[in-house]
């Protein structure tokens, strides 16, 4: 028996970071986004033999482990999500018995690359582990486990918005609060999105970046009541409200200024945000043509996303291209992660 699973990437469209701890506690996030054409894969094979095989093709990561506890795995190991993951389902569920395995895993995107890759392979593999356990999860469950796991049990620092957007998938108004998460799926009229594909360019900028440190600046300035951090970050959810209404109604023509406002009150929450090489390639893309854009995830690398309108479109991406990353067209995906078992 082979189990599969499949949890598809996310693009932040509005209110990223107000998803973060203490903001959301405080004040309640609000963050729209919407699941891609990009996925984490895992597929996971029972094994008769007392061992763990875990195989990462994507970072090229390959290790086993003999006649050992998963529980007994040294913190520093690279592999820490992994082992996050198996001994809090050991834990949680009272499985007293020993798991043994073998785990491959792939991403369609780099670590860092603002796309939430992270936290969306750990809901694939949370996905792969209920699936062959068969263990009592639902959406929320999954969810919430996946955010409990890397901010709780590995203390890895960032929102909760990728595990709620890989797990339930398409475009959804996100809701955050201390004691809960509201996900509101969007009905919107399918000739809107396929106009925001066609409008919407990705830039990889071959760089990638450490999300935790901008999150961790972004923290403090909020507890220690930075009023111009706070500001933006009320701004920011204001935006998300609008983002939401624009879509539902199709005025699409409003998407560029309000990705560009956004990008603008980003910039505000923490310096680290930004850098001279993204401020240039921003400011380049807006002269040839593009109404406005932002940095995707916590911002300082990654994936730059920008909204252009159709006489501009070939003209941004001739000048992108001349910067040397990666230049992608949008395809949206409507479904969140899925698992199965089959015996191929």
């Amino acid at each position: 028996m082979i189990i599969r699973s499949k949890a598809p990437l996310r693009l932040g469209l509005a209110g990223g970071g107000t998803d973060v701890s203490p903001y959301s506690d405080q004040y309640g996030g609000a963050i729209l986004n919407a699941t891609i054409n990009k996925f984490a894969y895992a597929t996971l094979v029972p094994l008769s033999t007392p061992e763990v095989r875990i195989k990462c093709f994507d970072i090229d990561e390959h290790v086993t482990f003999q006649n050992v506890d998963m529980f007994e795995m040294k913190d520093g190991c690279s592999l820490r999500l992994i082992k996050g993951i198996h001994n809090r389902i050991r834990k949680q569920f009272a499985i007293k018995e020993p798991l043994y395995y073998q785990l491959e895993t792939f991403v369609d995107a780099p670590p860092g690359s603002g796309l939430g890759s992270s936290s969306t392979l750990v809901v694939a593999i949370v996905a792969a582990f209920t699936e062959w356990l068969g263990l009592p999860l639902g959406e929320y469950d999954i969810a919430q486990l996946a955010y409990s796991i890397e901010r709780e049990d590995l203390g890895l620092t960032g929102g909760k918005q990728d595990q709620y957007a890989a797990t339930f998938g398409g475009f959804n108004f996100m809701e955050f609060y201390a004691d809960r998460v509201v996900v509101n799926p969007l009905r919107i009229k399918e000739e809107y999105i396929h106009e925001l594909e066609y409008s919407l360019i990705q830039y990889y900028t071959g760089t990638s970046r450490l999300s935790s440190k901008i999150i961790d600046a972004q923290v403090k300035n909020v507890s220690n009541n930075a009023t111009k951090s706070i500001e933006a970050m009320h701004s920011l959810k204001a935006l998300s409200y609008n983002m939401k209404e624009s879509l539902l109604r199709g005025r699409l023509c409003d998407i560029g200024a309000l990705l560009h406002q956004s990008w603008v009150s980003k910039k505000e929450m923490a310096d680290e945000i930004s850098n001279p090489l993204v401020d240039e390639i921003y400011n380049a893309a807006i002269q040839h043509g593009a109404l406005g854009g932002k940095i995707s995830g916590a911002g300082g690398g990654g994936y730059m996303m920008f909204y252009v309108n159709n006489s501009s479109l070939y003209s941004v991406i001739k000048m992108l291209n001349q910067y040397g990353g990666l230049v992608e067209r949008v395809n949206f995906y409507d479904k969140g992660v899925i698992s199965w078992k089959t015996k191929l």
